[in-house]
């Protein structure tokens, strides 16, 4: 028995040490003159990627550094503070969440330590008030342990957005939309004209299925046009790479709500089992790519049900 406890220990012991080391490394990329961003991986949340699943971005200014998002754990959000020393001296005096989903602000307290105003639409202040908020929460403490521990918290916003923000630092302008309901209740775009650089959190996926939740895909569509109105020359996504083609890479996303609602309408309204309505989809464009297995069934289903409720 001796021996049993000694091996299942030691056992606990590597699994840990392997969940505890710490060699991941943020890699900022620079895409325009004073704009850098943070790519996340294409894979479910883990201890393994310290939940390293969605991008952050941030813009030098004269006077202070604006980041966009926080990241999915403290640990992350403190990389993510020292990458953008090594740049540059100016202080980060500015963080804007661009919605209140977990991989994007887990790492807000590591920003609101070291003095950053923190802005947020003002729909976030339900959800982070929310059951499914906390027990998100305490879920991710489990399984994203140990970087996301009983330390981490969810914050606020210091800065609540209605519809639209103008924000000025340092000379330059992020102006600040709401554009949902759409991907989330409280979806933020900035759009930082000077960079010609627009921020579009998870309204936009490239390299991956998008994850559609509890989304509201017609204010989705919508949303993806009012990013295309402002015609950016380059689109920072909240998952994959940056869009030097804004117009081709919108329509992926694009396309792939469009069909959601195209194969599960008819479905839907007539009240037809779910089950049928999926089967009888083609996925066929879709299924070779990253998190089709995790995320491609529950988005249809969540469609079928939202278009139930429109």
């Amino acid at each position: 028995m001796r021996s049993l406890l000694l091996g299942a220990f030691s056992i606990f012991l590597s699994i840990s040490s392997v969940y505890a080391s710490d060699d991941l490394i943020l890699k900022p990329i620079q895409v325009a003159p004073h704009t850098y961003f943070v790519q996340g991986f294409a894979e479910m949340g883990s201890s393994k990627n310290q939940n390293f699943i969605s991008n952050s971005g941030f813009v030098i200014t004269p006077k202070g550094v604006v980041v966009v998002d926080a990241l999915g754990s403290p640990v992350l959000a403190k990389k993510l503070i020292a990458e953008i020393k090594k740049i540059t001296p100016q202080k980060i005096v500015a963080l804007i969440v661009t919605h209140y989903h977990a991989d994007h602000v887990y790492g807000l307290q590591e920003f609101k330590k070291i003095g950053a105003t923190i802005y947020a639409q003002g729909e976030g202040r339900n959800y982070i008030s929310s059951e499914t908020a906390k027990q998100r929460l305490i879920a991710s403490r489990i399984d994203f342990a140990p970087w996301v521990n009983a330390s981490t918290k969810l914050l606020g916003a210091d800065v609540w957005v209605d519809q639209s923000y103008k924000l000025i630092i340092g000379g330059v302008e992020f102006q600040i939309g709401r554009v949902g309901p759409a991907h989330a209740p409280e979806d933020l775009i900035i759009y930082v004209p000077s960079e010609k650089v627009l921020f579009a959190g998870d309204l936009v996926f490239r390299g991956r299925i998008p994850f559609v939740g509890n989304a509201d895909s017609k204010g989705w569509l919508q949303a993806l046009g009012e990013i295309e109105a402002l015609k950016p020359g380059i689109v920072i996504p909240g998952h994959g790479a940056q869009s030097i083609n804004p117009a081709e890479d919108i329509r992926f996303t694009r396309e792939y709500l469009k069909y959601l609602r195209e194969s599960m309408t008819k479905s839907a309204v007539n009240m037809d089992p779910f089950d049928e309505a999926y089967q009888q989809a083609d996925w066929s464009e879709y299924e070779g790519m990253p998190l089709f297995r995790a995320a491609n069934r529950m988005n249809a289903y969540n469609v079928y049900l939202s278009i139930q409720s429109e």
